[in-house]
């Protein structure tokens, strides 16, 4: 809500008096939702809150034909000194941005590796389109006329934000290819229903019961999707929301490490 705090208040600030459709209009014209976690809906009801706190008043309601009813705020002397000490705060204060990959990446092990290594260039892949676009944005005649230096400079940080991630994509992705092992070999899985399952996996493919060809055959197609995308206009981070799931094939046999069918043997553990 902090987050979602600073930007509402801001906008009231800079904006007043001004109607709740038009601060979440300018919201969504910096896609917020992407970089800062506001989701649209939620704009309206942040206002009210504001409201009832004293950091937002209420100045006029007003209604336009069959419409519903709009409320115009302005920011009170107690919104003024939220605003400048949330400012300073995030100015000031470092705090990690919440990754859901990571929570996934934790469970390396439990991943057949071919699957891992196609799911690593797979998002390196749509990560790479997302630069692409941010780029065009940036040599953009409406970027460099219309818009303040420090809206170019967020869009540069973000692209080097992506750009070091597809480098550790692709990094990590050789390392299993190559047959990096998780565990060291002297040391015991630190975990008793913790499977290898990368190795397992590993030996799983040597045996023709995994198939990399076709865990890679229906991946996105990331370059084909991004050049469609922006000969049509699509705005930056679109492509990545947008983009279908990817059905996994399974093979014949579950792999070991993954989930094996009701009274099926537990798999063998690769040390």
């Amino acid at each position: 809500m902090s987050t979602t705090r600073l930007m509402i208040l801001g906008l009231v600030y800079w904006m007043q008096p001004v109607h709740g459709y038009d601060v979440r209009r300018e919201l969504e014209s910096w896609h917020a939702d992407e970089w800062a976690n506001i989701a649209p809906g939620s704009i309206y009801h942040a206002l009210r809150k504001l409201a009832e706190e004293g950091l937002l008043e209420e100045v006029a309601t007003e209604r336009v034909g069959a419409r519903p009813a709009r409320t115009t705020y302005r920011i009170t002397a107690k919104g003024e000194a939220e605003f400048t000490q949330l400012l300073w705060r995030y100015w000031w204060e470092y705090q990690p941005p919440v990754d859901p990959f990571l929570a996934g990446f934790a469970f390396l092990p439990h991943m057949p590796r071919v699957e891992a290594v196609a799911a690593l260039r797979n998002r390196a892949r749509m990560l790479r389109s997302m630069v692409e676009m941010r780029q065009v944005a940036l040599a953009t005649e409406f970027m460099r006329q219309f818009k303040p230096a420090h809206v170019a400079w967020q869009f540069e940080l973000l692209i080097d934000r992506l750009t070091v991630e597809i480098a550790w994509c692709e990094r990590i992705a050789a390392r299993l290819e190559a047959g990096a092992e998780l565990f060291p070999v002297q040391a015991p899985q630190p975990w008793p229903g913790a499977p290898d399952g990368l190795a397992s996996a590993r030996d799983a493919l040597a045996a023709g019961a995994l198939n990399a060809d076709a865990l890679n055959a229906d991946a996105l197609n990331a370059d084909a999707l991004n050049a469609d995308a922006l000969a049509a206009g699509t705005p930056a981070g679109a492509l990545a929301a947008e983009a279908p799931a990817r059905d996994v094939p399974a093979p014949d046999a579950p792999p070991a490490g993954g989930s094996a069918p009701p009274g099926a043997a537990p798999p063998t553990v690769t040390k």
